[in-house]
């Protein structure tokens, strides 16, 4: 009696029938080893799990070796490398022109802190709705691993030469211009950061994580500050995080009055496991605060520093109609002459 061939199981699907297959993007050129590969496959997991079309998504990006991961994940998403510091400029834009899309930046540290610090300051005060990742190594990896502007004091290059100049804090920074969900991971934390990107995505608002992601060529040796070993060593977690998708109900166990929960705009819960048990991360002084004393601790602390989800974000300041801008009849884009003509008419 012949047997029953097996049937091999169809692949699994996400709740809009797609596979994780459906969001890969090309095969990386990065380094071995390099912890933005890292992010690019917690994006990927993150996008997968909470069923995000990629088509609605929009992957702009500056200059450097972080602003190449866009081509490392989502490739059916529309990619754009824009000059370098200028990427907030174009996602503004497009955001503006087109609410229905869904922004997911990716710039480096030299990209926002050094050439386009003046463009993070704006995006970050206008609460745009983009989750604009930082993958952060503290060099120049692209061009031979000098020192950028996150770069702790006091650490060293493998030149041997020592970083005599304080960094720039991005999330310090975004906390206080406006930024409405900020938090810093490690890409070797691979629970942490999938958590926090799944959060990032039901916000509505800026989100700005900063990703320490150690550079395996530039920067992983002895006296780094941003080595995985040096990593491993000082990360100190802010929470244990999980969450919850509104559509997707999962029981899990907390100690009551141990737990922060922060509603996100789309009915998810983001739950923070509190370490601290008088931290509170809608409270934005004490979120700075927080920051300042890891810093003079030599911490890196990690996790979900702050997280406002009442405040409006800028296509709401602005008004922008529902359309996406090019669908728009001319009657509404083109203003007749006699419109022209009343302006002119009140400056007389």
């Amino acid at each position: 009696m012949a047997s029953t061939p097996s049937r091999t199981p169809p692949p699994k699907t996400n709740r809009i029938g797609l596979t994780v297959l459906d969001y890969r993007g090309g095969k990386t050129t990065l380094c071995a080893g390099c912890g933005h590969n890292a992010i690019s496959e917690r994006i990927i997991d993150a996008m997968y799990e909470m069923g995000v079309p990629p088509e609605r998504v929009i992957k702009p990006s500056g200059i450097g070796c972080s602003s190449k991961s866009p081509a490392y994940f989502m490739s059916r998403s529309h990619s754009f490398n824009a000059v370098h510091g200028r990427m907030p400029s174009v996602a503004t834009g497009a955001v503006l022109a087109n609410r229905r899309l869904i922004a997911l930046g990716v710039s480096g540290d030299g990209d926002t802190a050094s050439i386009g610090i003046g463009q993070f300051v704006h995006l970050m005060r206008r609460n745009l709705p983009i989750i604009y990742i930082i993958e952060d190594n503290g060099v120049y990896g692209l061009t031979k691993g000098q020192f950028s502007a996150t770069a702790d004091l006091g650490s060293k290059l493998k030149t041997g030469v020592i970083n005599d100049l304080p960094p720039i804090d991005t999330c310090a920074m975004a906390i206080t211009l406006g930024a409405t969900f900020v938090g810093r991971s490690f890409s070797g934390d691979k629970k942490q950061l999938h958590s926090m990107l799944k959060a990032a995505i039901a916000h509505n608002g800026t989100v700005m994580l900063d990703v320490v992601s150690p550079c395996v060529t530039f920067n992983d040796h002895e006296g780094s500050t941003k080595s995985y070993k040096y990593m491993k060593d000082h990360e100190e977690p802010l929470q244990d995080i999980s969450f919850v998708p509104a559509f997707e109900e999962i029981n899990v166990e907390y100690d009551p009055g141990a737990t922060v929960e922060v509603t996100m705009h789309d009915g998810s819960h983001l739950r923070l496991r509190k370490l601290e048990e008088d931290y509170d991360p809608t409270d934005k002084i004490n979120a700075i605060k927080r920051l300042g004393e890891a810093h003079d601790k030599n911490e890196v602390l990690t996790g979900v520093f702050y997280v406002n989800t009442q405040a409006p974000n800028f296509i709401e300041m602005l008004n922008i109609t529902d359309e996406p801008l090019a669908t728009l009849p001319e009657s509404v884009t083109r203003p007749g002459r006699e419109v022209l003509e009343k302006a002119m008419e009140e400056l007389r």
